[in-house]
């Protein structure tokens, strides 16, 4: 595959004031312009070269510039319209390698779209987590993507990765560990970004792994929504609307009096399964 010839383009500043972009707020939006940083990224789920890449908000094009540094061929979506035309350039300088999709990611059916495709992607803040949470649910799996590459904020990414009995531990920190194997690959300072946010980010990368059996999404969603919605009460307090949920554990020997922080990835898996065997 010849080589992207970003360098015809000019550097990312000179294409974010040509346009007149400028980071939006609403939209979660931090712009990343370290082109060795971009690259690090682009690498980390190996190589990409003719793989398939799928992208959420590209921005000017920051990351989508990388990809295809790195031999990719990228599907790319963005709901800011006023990035649509320095997206356009890239688009005309990759031929047959750029695909753009207008609008909100949320309403991607992504299954048809990027299926088989690595995601590597500066999630915007505001819908980042509701992205995750749905590209590991569905009852279907193996998934649609290859792998995850996501860049959050850092205290997203911790609990994501998170082990049972510290504070970062939680709802994201089962969701992504029964049915993936997540890692913290990448610490990024907020100076990194125009403008620089508030709070520090960090990579986390993504495989999908064997599913345990006898487990719906949907019930375990529910159990940890329960069961971490509020971290302090014991079990049987955050689960007593459900009474299969009560029962399920009396009949593993699970202490009601435990915390949803105090159970491990496997405990909530089992706990799940039974809550199903039941019915429920």
């Amino acid at each position: 595959m010849p080589a992207f010839p970003d360098h015809a383009l000019g550097p990312l500043r000179d294409t974010i004031r040509r346009h007149g972009l400028s980071a939006s707020k609403a939209l979660g939006q931090n712009f990343l312009l370290d082109e060795q940083l971009l690259d690090r990224i682009a690498g980390l789920p190996g190589s990409l070269e003719d793989s398939l890449v799928y992208e959420v908000g590209p921005g000017p094009g920051g990351l989508t510039r990388a990809l295809l540094r790195a031999g990719a061929r990228v599907v790319a979506v963005e709901r800011d319209t006023r990035c649509l035309a320095a997206l356009a350039e890239l688009k005309a300088a990759a031929p047959g390698r750029l695909r753009l999709l207008s609008g909100d990611a949320l309403g991607v059916d992504e299954k048809s779209e990027a299926a088989g495709a690595h995601v590597v992607a500066n999630l915007p803040y505001n819908v980042g987590t509701a992205l995750f949470v749905r590209w590991l649910g569905g009852e279907s799996w193996p998934p649609w993507w290859r792998s995850l590459t996501l860049m959050f904020q850092r205290e997203v990414a911790e609990r994501i990765v998170a082990a049972p009995n510290t504070s970062a531990y939680g709802r994201l920190s089962v969701l992504a560990q029964w049915r993936a194997r997540p890692k913290l690959v990448m610490k990024i300072h907020r100076s990194a970004f125009v403008p620089p946010p508030k709070v520090m980010s960090a990579v986390v990368h993504l495989v999908p792994a064997t599913q345990p059996d006898g487990v719906s999404s949907a019930q375990l969603e529910n159990l940890t929504a329960l069961a971490f919605g509020q971290r302090r009460k014991m079990l049987r307090r955050s689960l007593v609307a459900w009474p299969q949920a009560i029962e399920a554990m009396a009949s593993l020997s699970v202490d009601s009096a435990r915390r949803g922080e105090t159970l491990s990835v496997q405990e909530f898996v089992v706990l799940a399964r039974e809550i199903r065997a039941r019915g429920a």
